[in-house]
Parts: C-alpha cells; sequence; structure tokens
C-alpha cells in the first residue's frame, strides 16, 4: 500500500481569501483616514500646548463637566479617556470576534504564528522597559506601556510615505493589532482596576446580561441598545473596573458569523457603522486632549536619560521590532510554515518595526500607571510620542527599500482587466473568466485590424505609420 503524500508546508502571509481580503481592505481603508486625523490631533495638540495658548489648553482639558450625582463630573480629558475611547474597545472587541469567528485566529493551526508574534511582541518591550528602568533605579510601573501597536497610526504613517503594502501583509499588521488590543484589555482589567464597588459591578453584569439576552431574541433599533450601552458604561465606570472594559464586552457579544442570505453578519454591519465613529471622531479627540505634553530641547533630552522614558522609547523601537520579529521566526520555524515566496524576511522585520508605533492605548496605559505623578505622566506621554516617531522613521526606510516589490504585488492584486468588481488573481481558475477575457482580446484585435485596414487605405502616412525610403530625411 503507496504511503501517504506528505501534507504541504503551510504558506505564511500567502494570498487571502476573497471575502478576508475584501474585509481587511475596507476595514483598514476607514482605520487610513482615522490615522491620518489622529496625526493630525496629535500635532494639533503639541503645537495648541506649546504655544502662548498652552494655559487654554491646560483649562479647556481640565473642564469638569458631567453629573455628581451619577459619580460622572469628570474632566474633558477624563471624558475622552474612558468615554470615547470605551467606543475604541467597542470596535476593538468586534474585531477580536469576528477574528475569532471567520478571520486569521478561527483555525488554531494559522492562528498560532500571528498570535505568538503579537505576545512576543509585547513581553520583549516589557521586558526591556522592566530592565531599563530596574537599572537605572527608576519606576517599574511603566512596564506595560510599550507594549500596545496603534494600527491607525502605523497605517497613516503608510498613507504618508505613500507605500501600499500587498494584502497579506496588511492583515497580519490587523492581526497583531487585534491581539495587542486583547492583552491591552486584559493588562488594563487586571493591573488598572482600583477598589471596586461591588454594587455597581454587578448592575454592570446584570445589564450586559440583558445587552447579550435582547441580541440573541434578534431586538433591534439603536434607541434600545444606545440607552443601555450608555448605562453599562457608567456603572462599570463606577465600579472601579476601567470604563473600556465595557465596551469590549459588548463588541464581543455580537454575532459575527454569517448565516444563509445574509450578505454581512449584526457585528460586520454594526462595526462598518461605527468604525468611522470611532477612527474619525473619538481616536482623535482623545489624543488631542492627551498628546498635548510640553517639549523643548530640555524635555527631549530627559526622555533619554530617564529610566522610565527611555525604557518606553527602547520598548516601543527595539523591543517591539525584535519581539514581533522574533516570535515570527521562531513560530514559523516550529510550526513548519514557508514564508510565501513573493516576501522575504526583511519584509516582516519592517513590519514588526511599523508594530513599534504605539500611541493611543500606550498613551492610556502610561496615564494609567503613572495617575499618582502628573510630571512623570507627561514625560511618559511624550517618550510614547519620541519612541513612536523614531519607529515610524525607521520602518519609512526599511519599506522604501523594497517600494518598488510592494507596488508590483499590489497591482497584480488589484488588476481587475475584466472589470467585473473580482481582482483577477482570483478567477485564474474559473473557466468563464478565460472566457471573458478572449471575448475582451478578441474585441481589441478586430478594433487593430479596422485600424490597421483604415491606415492601409489612407496610404499609410499617419503620423503612426511605418517611413519609406522616400519619407525618410537625407
Amino acid at each position: 500500500m503507496p504511503a501517504p503524500a506528505p501534507t504541504p508546508p503551510r504558506k505564511f502571509l500567502g494570498r487571502l481569501s476573497l471575502p478576508e481580503r475584501t474585509f481587511v481592505v475596507n476595514a483598514l481603508r476607514t482605520e487610513t483616514v482615522g490615522g491620518v486625523l489622529l496625526l493630525l490631533a496629535a500635532i494639533a495638540a503639541l503645537i495648541w500646548a506649546n504655544t502662548p495658548l498652552g494655559d487654554s489648553y491646560e483649562s479647556v482639558r481640565n473642564f469638569h463637566i458631567g453629573p455628581e450625582s451619577l459619580g460622572l463630573d469628570l474632566s474633558i480629558q477624563h471624558w475622552a479617556a474612558d468615554g470615547l475611547l470605551a467606543i475604541f474597545f467597542f470596535v476593538a472587541g468586534i474585531e477580536l470576534k469576528r477574528e475569532l469567528v471567520a478571520g486569521e485566529l478561527r483555525d488554531p493551526k494559522a492562528a498560532v504564528l500571528p498570535v505568538v508574534a503579537a505576545i512576543c511582541g509585547m513581553a520583549v518591550p516589557a521586558l526591556v522597559y522592566f530592565v531599563t528602568a530596574s537599572m537605572g533605579g527608576g519606576s517599574t510601573k511603566g512596564w506595560a506601556v510599550p507594549t500596545a501597536t496603534d494600527i491607525a497610526f502605523a497605517l497613516a504613517v503608510l498613507a504618508v510615505i505613500g507605500t501600499s503594502l500587498p494584502s497579506a501583509l496588511r492583515a497580519f499588521l490587523l492581526t497583531l493589532a487585534v491581539v495587542d488590543d486583547l492583552f491591552a484589555i486584559l493588562i488594563i482589567a487586571v493591573f488598572f482596576t482600583s477598589d471596586l464597588d461591588f454594587a455597581a459591578l454587578g448592575g454592570a453584569v446584570i445589564g450586559l446580561a440583558v445587552f447579550w439576552v435582547l441580541l440573541r431574541k434578534g431586538v433591534r433599533g439603536w434607541y434600545v441598545y444606545v440607552p443601555l450601552a450608555l448605562a453599562i458604561w457608567g456603572l462599570m465606570y463606577n465600579s472601579g473596573v476601567h470604563a473600556t472594559i465595557a465596551g469590549v464586552a459588548m463588541g464581543l457579544m455580537l454575532r459575527c458569523s454569517r448565516r444563509e442570505g445574509e450578505e454581512h453578519s449584526p457585528g460586520e454591519h454594526i462595526e462598518h457603522l461605527v468604525r468611522p465613529i470611532s477612527a474619525g471622531l473619538a481616536v482623535p479627540l482623545f489624543a488631542l486632549f492627551s498628546a498635548g505634553v510640553l517639549v523643548s530641547g530640555g524635555a527631549i533630552g530627559r526622555v533619554f536619560t530617564q529610566p522610565e522614558t527611555l525604557g518606553v522609547v527602547l520598548g516601543l523601537v527595539l523591543g517591539k521590532a525584535l519581539g514581533v520579529f522574533g516570535g515570527t521566526w521562531l513560530a514559523a520555524r516550529f510550526t513548519r510554515a514557508e514564508l510565501n515566496e513573493d516576501l522575504a524576511w526583511p519584509d516582516v522585520f519592517a513590519v514588526a518595526t511599523l508594530a513599534g508605533i504605539g500611541f493611543t492605548v500606550s498613551l492610556l496605559i502610561g496615564e494609567l500607571a503613572f495617575a499618582g505623578d502628573p510630571a512623570l505622566t507627561d514625560e511618559v506621554k511624550a517618550a510614547v510620542l519620541i519612541g513612536s516617531l523614531i519607529a515610524a522613521v525607521l520602518a519609512a526606510v526599511l519599506l522604501k527599500l523594497r517600494v518598488r516589490k510592494y507596488r508590483a504585488l499590489y497591482e497584480a492584486e488589484e488588476r481587475d482587466e475584466d472589470q467585473d468588481g473580482i481582482p483577477d488573481v482570483y478567477e485564474e481558475g474559473d473557466p468563464a473568466y478565460h472566457v471573458r477575457m478572449a471575448e475582451i482580446y478578441e474585441k481589441k484585435a478586430a478594433e487593430h485590424r479596422r485600424l490597421a485596414e483604415s491606415a492601409a487605405l489612407s496610404g499609410g502616412t499617419g503620423a503612426g505609420a511605418p517611413r519609406t525610403g522616400s519619407d525618410r530625411p537625407a
């Protein structure tokens, strides 16, 4: 009896399925626009805080508003961090749920590589920070600050430098960011939870249970879910658990698998509606009221001399690149996954360097870790900005070295010569596609034959006709 044929090695960063590619392209298009707005908001915050209008910046972000009787008399900065970022984490919860049921994390074998890469990409920066801060005699409370990747800011960098990555690399970056968000959520929930108010926490849990039952019963209407979501958020905030956890929990409850006859699952539909609000409003406003730190020659110098801030910069620039790349290489080695022949390991390292752009969640964790020390909080924020900037510049240089290759792969993925809305690379095994292409080329050939006959009848003296001996100049 002949031995069974060996299973071919799995491809890493291979071509995505058409539905997955469509989802990734649509999601990242919104995130790219949001990333540009995020970048503009961060620049506006820095200008506002470092001009003679700096006092007004402090006044605005420290202005309190909200019902005190409900424990929600918060500053504008606090509303941005706990309120608006709940929308961001709601979208992150939906993304995670979708990845688990329909995306890259659905198949345990395929999920091993991005999950290991993301875990190493969080563990190594945390270790780099811990060692740097410990050796310098600084506080180790900020170990989680350099662990997160900001997908929107990373995509904004790609948009600014004009690099269109192949969809497989973009999907890998998105999956990394989703797993990053998951562990960031766990870090916030476990390490940054204050004294618990069990009555408020119980109310939030009951609210989440009602939310889940309504979803399972198929109840529809924003007028039902929005007030309930606000109540859950308020209870979660007053419980002592960080309020953004409420957003994640509700996002994870949405159904993200499609049923027969559905073009989009409810989770995908709601994500499509809420993602522009998150990327275009919530996150930029958070950046506007969090990124405004004083920047001067002395302040920048302190970033590279204080153990806490140096740990953040090294964690983002070195820790992220080495962690993501090392985790990817080890996982590929032990799972025997072969790298897509169109790409090379330097491409993975460039994306790993790009993952060192940690902005939104890093700023949030910085605020939570050093809540009792406003001066150090601002210095850590400056370190996040500088570390992310260095990572962005390094990634831009590495990606530009391969920009021609990326452009060729991107154009091949986007080519749609039969204009049916589906890229040609996904139709090469479909006989109907080749029939359509044959008809297109036959029409072109017939048109060129007609033009040739017309040129011959006119004497062949047109601009494009070949010259005879008498036509040539002496």
